[in-house]
């Protein structure tokens, strides 16, 4: 049991640790190439901080443990809304960018209808998970096409490149390194403290591996919440979700189909009231509030009470 919980702790230290580093490298690579900040903001920094999920939904895919995979898609985008936006909004409100109400907010209802139908039955086969990652594909070109036209303004949470172009090439691979070790260490832990407790792999995933692989957007929202970055900080988070439930998702059922018994329809039940519940505050004040973010936290420990009640 103690060796499982260590490698579950230190799994998940170099998943974090790796994610920075990975992004860090990525994003002056890019910059580098000649990409402008806004589209490495789009997408290396956005997507960078959903490396842990992704990595980990592809290593469980392959060690079978479909329950971990998709649990863990599942449990990110609820603690991503219940947990992450919410603790970032009882910091300091937050404002909301006008493209979200143009473009991602409808992609992300749309899509976690989509999600939550095909996972109705436990289970993700690869012409499923073909359609999601084709769908991720479509919403990037389109996300880039349409902000370049918009002509908006994205910070990045790293400075300028400097030094030697190798060195950010350097920082890339031991972050891919860092990321595959990590998650092998992470899942393996995972899977043993599952069985060990008696409880699905799904329940396993929902919880503790999807919390700490929301570490990165944790740190990434909160970080722009403090800093009155309201657009990094809504932004972060609703991008994540999106590529959490095209591209983990179809990612993993592309490696192996997914079958995650664990997975109760209350589980994505939630998934799509916090994500409705986020988008109806958004639309209606342009902004999220204190009160709405301890709604939101409120909602969170709900579901982790209902987890324990039923799994023990």
């Amino acid at each position: 049991m103690l060796s499982d919980l260590l490698a579950l702790a230190g799994g998940l230290a170099l998943l974090v640790l790796a994610a920075s580093v990975l992004v860090r490298g990525a994003a002056a690579l890019a910059l580098r190439l000649g990409l402008t900040p806004l589209v490495v903001g789009l997408t290396v920094v956005a997507f960078g901080t959903s490396a842990p999920e992704l990595v980990v939904s592809v290593q469980a895919a392959l060690a079978g443990a479909g329950g971990i995979a998709v649990g863990n898609v599942v449990g990110s985008n609820i603690a991503n809304v219940g947990l992450v936006l919410a603790l970032a909004v009882l910091i300091r409100p937050l404002v909301a960018d006008g493209s979200l109400f143009r473009r991602d907010l409808p992609v992300l209802l749309a899509v976690t209808a989509l999600a939550a139908g095909l996972l109705l039955d436990g289970a993700l086969g690869r012409g499923e998970g073909a359609a999601l990652v084709v769908g991720l594909a479509a919403y990037l070109v389109w996300s880039v096409r349409a902000a370049r036209a918009e002509q908006a303004a994205v910070e990045l949470p790293i400075a300028a490149p400097t030094g030697p172009a190798w060195r950010d090439a350097a920082f890339v691979v031991a972050g891919l390194a860092g990321l595959v070790v990590g998650a092998d260490l992470f899942v393996g832990g995972a899977v043993r403290l599952a069985e060990a407790a008696g409880v699905s792999n799904a329940v396993i995933g929902l919880t503790v591996v999807a919390v700490g692989t929301s570490l990165p957007e944790l740190a990434t929202t909160v970080v722009a919440a403090l800093r009155g970055e309201s657009e990094i900080a809504v932004g972060n988070v609703v991008g994540s979700n999106v590529f959490n439930l095209l591209g983990i998702l179809g990612a993993g059922a592309l490696v192996r189909p997914l079958v995650a018994p664990g997975l109760e329809p209350v589980d994505l039940a939630v998934m799509g009231a916090l994500t409705v519940a986020l988008v109806g505050m958004l639309w209606t004040g342009r902004r999220l509030v204190r009160w709405e973010g301890a709604g939101l936290l409120a909602g969170y420990v709900g579901y982790l009470v209902y987890l324990v009640g039923q799994h023990g």
